[in-house]
């Protein structure tokens, strides 16, 4: 019990190192994926390419998405609606440290993706979808969340 309670103590931090379920030690993320290692909690809705953030996410029912999910979520689940400006033309991943579904909007439609998978073992990224983007504002959704609070980061790649 003692050790439970010392877990909940803890700082933010120090509980984002501890390794994801089935690792023996958490693994550090790189290249263009490494700022996931060190997530800061988000204030307001505005995500910045190549900075990860931690999210806190609403009840679904709470959530005004922008368009409808590509995947309906329970109300039992968790959401966000978040901005990202982008400045130059480019494939960018969206790497998201829950099960959950990742849309991204402008002009009041969804974007294909061209690519989604695991983030690499240990790592705590749970998933990664990749949209290809041009200059501009995008709405950023993530539906469907077990938890209230997400990882999250958006990467330019090479």
């Amino acid at each position: 019990m003692v050790l439970g309670l010392l877990g909940l103590a803890l700082p933010t931090a120090v509980m984002a190192q501890t390794a994801p379920n089935g690792c023996t030690a958490p693994v550090m993320a790189e290249g263009v994926l490494a700022p996931w290692n060190s997530p800061a909690a988000l204030s307001g809705t505005q995500l910045t390419i190549g900075q990860a953030a931690r999210l806190t996410l609403l009840p679904t029912p709470e959530v005004r998405y922008a368009v409808p999910p590509e995947r309906p979520a329970d109300d039992a689940s968790f959401g966000g609606v978040f901005t990202l400006t982008v400045s130059a033309p480019g494939t960018y991943r969206v790497a998201l440290g829950s099960r959950g579904w990742i849309d991204v909007v402008s002009a009041g439609s969804t974007i294909t993706s061209t690519a989604h998978g695991h983030g690499p073992e240990c790592t705590g990224i749970r998933k990664m979808v990749d949209f290809p983007l041009a200059p501009g504002t995008y709405t950023i959704q993530i539906a469907g969340s077990p938890e209230p609070d997400a990882a999250v980061l958006v990467a330019r790649l090479p």
